[in-house]
């Protein structure tokens, strides 16, 4: 994930989350948080609480995000340079009314304002662009969405029947000594009852809506939420019986390998251990035997990502 890819997406979710964006460039993003965005990401329980029980207005932070370091800093640099060119061309007078108002006020040093911001550097694996990622997925683990129509009915009174689909991301894990990971997207029509593979791939060029659109009626469903899991995980379940499984043989015998030679140090070691030994060590080889099997033993488990409810245009 370079730096333009973590820039979108911080633009994306404070977009999403309803954050206003106070100043951007290509190489950093000021944000003001929304209250959502700010519990999510300040880790400031105690002030929310605060909030929560008083009923007052919150007051949420803004965050300076900098995705891209060195040019944000050359940048600076030559802004801060041109200040100070600009201090030095004024003229007397300006330098005489500046040093008067100084005497009269105070010096107030330019780096102090009512506003505390913090930086962010933003880049794949910060800490902070972390939190962003765990509080998508908390928040988008599950959506209800309409498909904003392609055209606007010219007749007021024409209505667009909408299909609702149950759409599941899963990810299926191979797992022995070594892992490998599969993602699989289906759809489910909730109207007919209609099985569709890679579904994610169809929702992506449409544009999506929370609202329900003008002029559109949704169809009767004629399954049930339960109904359509059930026809998913069948569908996951024939895929996967045609998968390639001589990667879990191949564990099955190295798990049978690495109990023989675990076999074959713990009977010598029985045989030579003392009568008040014996029951640790056998308690030490049983837990060997088990870390072993968790190890290499070979399984297939499935979880979903997230899931959704999405009205598309027509009936299916």
């Amino acid at each position: 994930m370079n730096g333009k890819q973590v820039h979108r997406y911080i633009q994306k979710y404070a977009e999403a989350t309803g954050c206003r964006i106070v100043e951007k460039s290509p190489s950093h993003l000021t944000v003001k948080l929304s209250p959502q965005a700010d519990r999510e990401l300040t880790n400031r329980p105690y002030y929310w609480s605060y909030v929560d029980r008083a009923g007052v207005e919150p007051e949420t932070m803004t965050y300076l995000f900098v995705t891209d370091r060195s040019r944000y800093e050359e940048l600076a640099r030559e802004r801060e340079e041109s200040e100070a060119r600009a201090q030095q061309s004024a003229n007397p007078m300006e330098q005489a009314a500046q040093s008067a108002l100084g005497r009269s006020i105070g010096f107030v040093h330019s780096s102090v304002s009512g506003v505390r911001t913090p930086r962010e550097d933003m880049y794949f694996g910060a800490r902070k662009l972390d939190q962003l990622f765990e509080a998508a997925r908390t928040g988008g683990s599950f959506v209800y969405l309409f498909q904003e129509p392609e055209r606007r009915s010219l007749h007021p009174t024409e209505s667009v029947a909408y299909t609702a689909w149950l759409g599941v991301n899963l990810r299926v894990e191979f797992a022995c000594d070594m892992k490998r990971e599969e993602i699989h997207s289906f759809g489910v029509s909730l109207a007919t009852g209609a099985v569709v593979e890679r579904f994610h791939e169809r929702l992506i060029d449409l544009r999506m809506t929370p609202r329900l659109p003008a002029n559109v009626h949704t169809a009767k469903n004629g399954i049930t939420l339960g109904k359509a899991m059930s026809l998913i995980e069948s569908s996951l379940e024939r895929k996967l019986r045609g998968a390639d499984f001589s990667w879990a043989e191949a564990a099955s015998r190295r798990l049978e390998e690495e109990l023989e030679i675990v076999a074959h140090y713990y009977d010598r070691l029985l045989e030579s251990a003392e009568e008040e030994q014996r029951a640790a060590v056998e308690e030490q080889y049983a837990t060997r035997k088990e870390e072993i099997r968790w190890q290499f033993e070979p399984r297939v488990t499935a979880s979903s990502i997230n899931c959704g409810i999405f009205h598309l245009e027509g009936i299916e």
